[in-house]
């Protein structure tokens, strides 16, 4: 993965289980899709733990409902010392629609941490192996 690769993290199928009382699917549950997705993406760069430092500048442009498709996409934004920045997009796909329509996007400052939960250096270029 480079730097500005969108890169497909998940997709799943929203459920009611997901919903908020007004019967939409409630934002919590997709801030922690996008949260996981972050999470990946970094901890893997990193080669270690990492924690959620900041969520920034979270839009949702369209509701999502039940029975639509649910996609989490990731790129990096930038490397730091010790922290990935990176912009989350979610996607969503109605049941009877073919179109793939943008929902929710975000920012996510990851930190990465060593054996002490302390902030550590993250690795520079991403793992080949």
């Amino acid at each position: 993965m480079s730097d500005k690769e969108r890169v497909l993290i998940s997709r799943t199928v929203a459920v009611p289980a997901d919903t908020n009382p007004w019967g939409d699917i409630f934002g919590g549950w997709i801030l922690s899709l996008m949260d996981i997705a972050a999470g990946s993406i970094a901890a893997r760069l990193a080669k270690g733990s990492i924690a959620t430092k900041a969520i920034k500048d979270v839009t949702f442009d369209i509701p999502i409902f039940v029975g639509d498709e649910v996609s989490v996409y990731s790129e990096i934004e930038k490397i730091g010392n010790t922290s990935i920045t990176l912009n989350v997009y979610v996607t969503i796909r109605r049941r009877s629609q073919n179109e793939e329509l943008h929902a929710v996007k975000g920012t996510f400052v990851m930190v990465a941490l060593d054996e002490n939960r302390r902030p550590r250096p993250v690795r520079q270029k991403w793992p080949t192996q």
